[in-house]
């Protein structure tokens, strides 16, 4: 009578994975495209946490297009990630609304942008990853300060 409680949380454990990962939206052009208007129609409370949001989205769109070995492509999102990190920077007040979100988000985005960087590809693209990385980490510091701040 024992086997029955092991089933039930082997069962549990199994199906927790396959369920979170179900829910992880690939991002597409359309998904960035929709986010970057709903960022720069937002309050400005609102906007860190979106352009951090759009941040993240764009630079894994990127990891993507770099795996399908569209290098300008990738490098092209890589300068819009830029953009909008340089966005975040200007939208930090006190009152913001998911500050920590975002904080917590550019942290995980900077790790990715890491693990980019130590993957290699075309040596000609590592420069701009080490500029857009630069920018992520110091949008992350300026956020993680303003936290501490409040």
């Amino acid at each position: 009578m024992r086997i029955a409680p092991v089933v039930v949380v082997l069962l549990t454990a199994l199906s927790i994975p396959a369920f979170a990962s179900s829910d992880a939206k690939v991002p597409d052009e359309q998904m960035i495209t929709a986010l970057e208007q709903r960022a720069a129609q937002a309050e400005p409370r609102e906007q860190c946490f979106l352009y951090a949001q759009l941040v993240h989205d764009t630079i894994e769109f990127s990891a993507l297009q770099y795996q399908a070995g569209d290098v300008d492509k990738a490098n092209g999102l890589l300068k819009k990630a830029q953009e909008f990190t340089h966005k975040i920077t200007s939208a930090l007040a006190v009152n913001d609304k998911k500050l920590k979100a975002a904080q917590i988000l550019l942290r995980r985005t900077a790790f990715r942008l890491t693990e980019l960087l130590h993957a290699g590809g075309p040596d000609d693209n590592h420069e701009l990853l080490k500029q857009t990385l630069a920018q992520l980490n110091q949008a992350q510091e300026d956020a993680m300060l303003q936290v501490f701040k409040k």
